[in-house]
């Protein structure tokens, strides 16, 4: 069964930094393309950033310089380390990826206070 499990979202006041996690199961993580969305209130989710199984790596305009996607294939593990946090980052970030079909996590919080 497939499940991408995030972790690490939270409250943090703007400038600070949140590691968030994503732990992958049940797909081929080295053969899969893996990206974080996030989804802030009444609002459409959009994409922050992907990372393909070669290392290739596309961030949303929002957030580049600040935000830094990674993943560990031997740990099955996507990262976004979030830097220079905003309040308009707040959102719930989604990871999703997959070999041939998208997957999605449970989401986790991430509120950046003012």
């Amino acid at each position: 069964q497939v499940q991408l499990v995030e972790s690490g979202g939270g409250l943090v006041q703007a400038g600070g930094s949140l590691r968030l996690s994503c732990a992958a199961s049940g797909i081929i993580f080295s053969r899969s393309n893996m990206g974080w969305y996030r989804q802030a209130p009444g609002k459409q989710r959009e994409l922050v950033a992907t990372i393909t199984p070669g290392g290739s790596i596309h961030y949303a305009n929002s957030v580049k310089g600040r935000f830094t996607i990674s993943r560990d294939n031997a740990k099955n593990t996507v990262y976004l380390q979030m830097n220079s946090l905003k309040p308009e980052d707040t959102a719930v970030y989604y990871c999703c990826g997959g070999a041939t079909t998208a997957y999605w996590g449970q989401g986790t919080q991430v509120t950046v206070s003012s």
